[in-house]
């Protein structure tokens, strides 16, 4: 036997392989986890395609979700970023989505994972990737046949997860399966966790009109001031921003900007923190003072309809790419 005094390596430590971002799935294949080589990390429910955790590089949490959310799919999920689709909260007017419970059946639907893909940066130290993209997708056959009673639709979903550096972002491509056409909402219901409710603003609200949900009757148009919006009790408000979906929204706290939502195809921004009195009314909150650590700054496609033509015989459906991203910016 000859003795090499240079032995090969061991495959494990070959020189110039770049970091990958790892992508896992567990808790009995109901959960898909993605870190990027550079730390940041997110946490996805097939549940209702829900993110459940957003990360940056330092382990610090960026999204709220309740001490009490279920997330073994027996109830929407109190937290995190739920999408809503077909109806936002509830239309008993409209007839196609009248029997739809609140915010419809996507966030309590189980969604098939698509896969993932990934890109890389040569910014990163040593190589590797820069972000990951998860795909999720829902149609009929994923939904129960209560909610396929009452919504007796083709369709199909595809929802994309980016997790980036510093970058969150999401897009829904909307598809008509078949030959009716219909009408539907939808909304990125994102929960951000803050550190203390009394010193958040948000900004590019401005002079828009809104929705106040919680005055009786809801007035039909109103117009905020000129300032930011501080949030000091109940809120459940529909902004059309003045400045259209090109104007960011931001929210601030301390004075420092610590989120940016930037949006496509979603006009509106919902507003909602539910407050002592709603915290201690709503059964999955916790802790209720919980409240003071949240604020739901929403990016949405919910006043009035987004109607989706059917597709011919032997031509695919139409569809609409809707998309909304949040950039973390502290």
């Amino acid at each position: 036997m000859v003795d090499r005094p240079k032995k090969p390596s061991a495959l494990s430590a070959t020189p110039g392989l770049a970091p990958q971002a790892q992508v896992t799935i567990s808790h009995s294949n109901n959960r898909v986890s993605a870190v990027l080589p550079t730390g940041e990390s997110i946490e996805v429910l097939l549940f209702g395609a829900t993110i459940i955790s957003w990360k940056d590089a330092k382990g610090g949490e960026k999204l709220w979700v309740s001490e009490k959310a279920k997330t073994d799919g027996t109830k929407a999920v109190r937290g995190g970023v739920p999408v809503v689709f077909p109806v936002f909260g509830t239309a008993p007017d409209h007839a196609a989505t009248s029997k739809l419970p609140q915010h419809g059946f996507a966030r309590t639907s189980r969604w098939e994972f698509l896969g993932k893909s990934t890109s890389e940066s040569s910014s990163i130290s040593g190589g590797g990737d820069d972000s990951v993209k998860l795909d999720f997708g829902l149609s009929p056959s994923n939904l129960s046949e209560e909610s396929r009673k009452a919504w007796p639709f083709e369709f199909g979903l595809i929802y994309s997860v980016t997790l980036g550096r510093g970058i969150l972002s999401t897009s829904m491509v909307v598809r008509n399966e078949g030959d009716e056409a219909w009408e539907f909402q939808t909304l990125m219901h994102t929960y951000f966790r803050v550190a203390d409710i009394a010193k958040v603003e948000i900004a590019g609200l401005e002079s828009s009109q809104y929705l106040d949900k919680l005055t009786t009757p809801i007035p039909s148009t109103a117009t905020s001031p000129s300032a930011s919006l501080k949030i000091s009790a109940q809120t459940d408000r529909v902004y059309s921003p003045a400045g259209g979906p090109e104007v960011p929204v931001v929210i601030k706290e301390g004075g420092k900007e610590t989120f940016s939502i930037v949006r496509d195809n979603l006009n509106e921004i919902v507003v909602w923190n539910p407050w002592e009195a709603g915290a201690k009314a709503t059964a999955d909150f916790e802790p209720k003072d919980g409240y003071k650590e949240m604020v739901c700054v929403e990016a949405g496609a919910v006043k009035g309809w987004v109607k989706l033509e059917g597709g011919r015989a032997g031509r695919v459906g139409r569809l609409s790419q809707l998309c909304s991203w949040c950039l973390q910016l502290d």
